[in-house]
């Protein structure tokens, strides 16, 4: 499902980070539950392209572990990708604030989503959003289906153009 929307989006709310400043894409999810690999999956392509300024972690289901990693990068921004419930078509991709969690169901966590993303920007100062990709299964050892395959590519391109456009962090 195209989303012509998604990287102005993405460019509006990554505005005002300093020259030199950092980027953090932490991909959420679990490799082995289908759809939920969906963060884990564009952090790993976010990774391969290189972006100056820009890390991407691969946190799986437990990305409090990378709390640490995250604090040491300092960044302005933080994105934080994975797959949600929110009631819409498999593969949609909303951004989320994090004030807006409670109306999205991240289940496959540790940790609550929100807890993490208020504790890293109180910890770290930084701009906290949240991308959510809609799943259609969360099935144990279920492949990603042909939506959410297209949503990841969509997201990796979306933030691609935009961090590497001037003026974005």
């Amino acid at each position: 499902m195209h989303n012509p929307q998604l990287a102005p989006a993405l460019t509006r709310a990554l505005e005002g980070s300093t020259a030199g400043r950092r980027v953090v894409i932490l991909g959420v999810g679990s490799e082995i539950r289908a759809d939920d690999a969906a963060g884990i999956l564009v952090a790993e392509r976010i990774r391969s392209l290189g972006l100056p300024g820009v890390t991407a972690i691969a946190g799986g289901a437990a990305p409090e572990n990378f709390t640490g990693e995250i604090r040491q990068l300092s960044p302005s921004h933080l994105v934080v990708v994975d797959a949600a419930d929110m009631g819409e078509k498999p593969g949609t991709i909303r951004l989320i604030l994090p004030d807006e969690i409670s109306g999205v169901s991240f289940s496959t966590h540790s940790l609550p989503l929100n807890v993490l993303t208020d504790y890293l920007q109180k910890e770290v100062g930084c701009s906290v959003l949240i991308m959510g990709i809609q799943p259609r299964s969360l099935e144990l050892d279920g492949s990603v289906c042909a939506e959410v395959t297209q949503a990841i590519e969509e997201a990796v391109d979306a933030l691609g153009r935009c961090l590497r456009q001037p003026g974005c962090p």
